[in-house]
């Protein structure tokens, strides 16, 4: 397995939802969502409650360090997701997004940034939330998927990624955006690049069927292996099992990466054994979650921060 990297956080915030349920706001251009009709609302929030916590202990027992925060509110069934509305980045730097879905602007949290500031060496917050105004809209890294070493945000075509909004994001942060048109199987527009991308320090996985232009998939496909990674291309039909929506975490004794079962279970074992090479597999039961759309990485807002030493809190 290679070093760690500044790709892989240490730390993640989670939000553990207490009335969970698809949002019907979002399914009109997210075609992962679906419904379960066999199953009462509670019974789905309440499944979906323990998955949350089930997920938070077993990247707690890899040496992940999870901050944990509660939603008790019935107006924002998308919090689970918490990647999409902020998002940290090396040297102090963390930013808020603009939502597409107004349920979606609720789950933005003055604890959550307050806790940041508390733990980790935060600089400056830079709040593009604004541009909702304007039905401009960056929903952060699920929009994009950012290679940290490489400095390149990825970004996926859709009602959630405004290309003024991501060039405004990419010359604050300091990436180069690579913008592409991407579609599942059936021709629709995928709403999130990051069900269809994830970058490791020494691999990446994509859906290069998914980049619907051949001339941009070669493109994107030699960039992501330029620095020596190994690419492992996932076909629509794995992309729809969500295995692109994966994140490389340091843990303990080494890379970590979280996936969903089902996720891990829709790879070859060819593909599998390129993963193992580079990091332990965390293969993680969210069934009920995957039914509002997202996955493992959706639901982990990676800390790319500088912790406080602990004897100053």
């Amino acid at each position: 397995m290679k070093t760690m990297s500044v790709q892989a956080p240490r730390g993640v915030v989670m939000i553990r939802p207490h009335h969970f349920h698809p949002n019907p706001e979002t399914e009109s251009d997210n075609a992962f969502q679906s419904r379960d009709a066999t199953r009462t609302a509670e019974r789905i929030a309440a499944l979906a409650h323990a998955e949350v916590t089930q997920v938070a202990q077993r990247l707690q027992d890899a040496g992940v360090s999870v901050h944990m925060f509660e939603d008790e509110g019935r107006q924002t069934p998308d919090s689970v997701f918490p990647n999409n509305w902020f998002s940290t980045h090396a040297g102090g730097h963390v930013a808020l997004y603009p939502m597409f879905s107004p349920s979606r602007r609720r789950e933005r949290r003055g604890d959550i940034i307050e806790m940041l500031k508390h733990r980790y060496r935060v600089q400056d917050v830079i709040d593009y939330s604004g541009l909702e105004q304007d039905n401009v809209f960056l929903e952060g890294t699920g929009a994009m998927v950012l290679d940290h070493i490489e400095r390149v945000a990825y970004a996926a075509k859709s009602n959630r990624t405004n290309e003024v909004a991501l060039e405004r994001f990419c010359t604050h942060f300091n990436f180069e955006p690579i913008v592409f048109d991407a579609a599942d199987a059936a021709g629709r527009r995928i709403y999130h690049t990051n069900v269809l991308m994830c970058i490791g320090t020494g691999f990446a996985m994509v859906g290069l069927s998914s980049i619907t232009d051949p001339a941009r998939r070669a493109e994107i496909a030699q960039r992501l292996c330029d620095n020596g990674r190994e690419l492992v291309d996932l076909s629509h039909e794995q992309v729809a099992e969500f295995a692109g929506n994966a994140i490389e975490l340091a843990g303990r004794d080494g890379p970590v990466l979280a996936l969903s079962r089902r996720a891990w279970a829709s790879l070859t074992p060819s593909q599998q054994a390129v993963i193992e090479r580079f990091a332990h597999v965390l293969a993680l039961d969210v069934p009920t979650i995957e039914l509002a759309g997202g996955s493992v990485r959706c639901m982990l807002a990676g800390i790319h921060l500088t912790p406080r030493p602990r004897n100053a809190l």
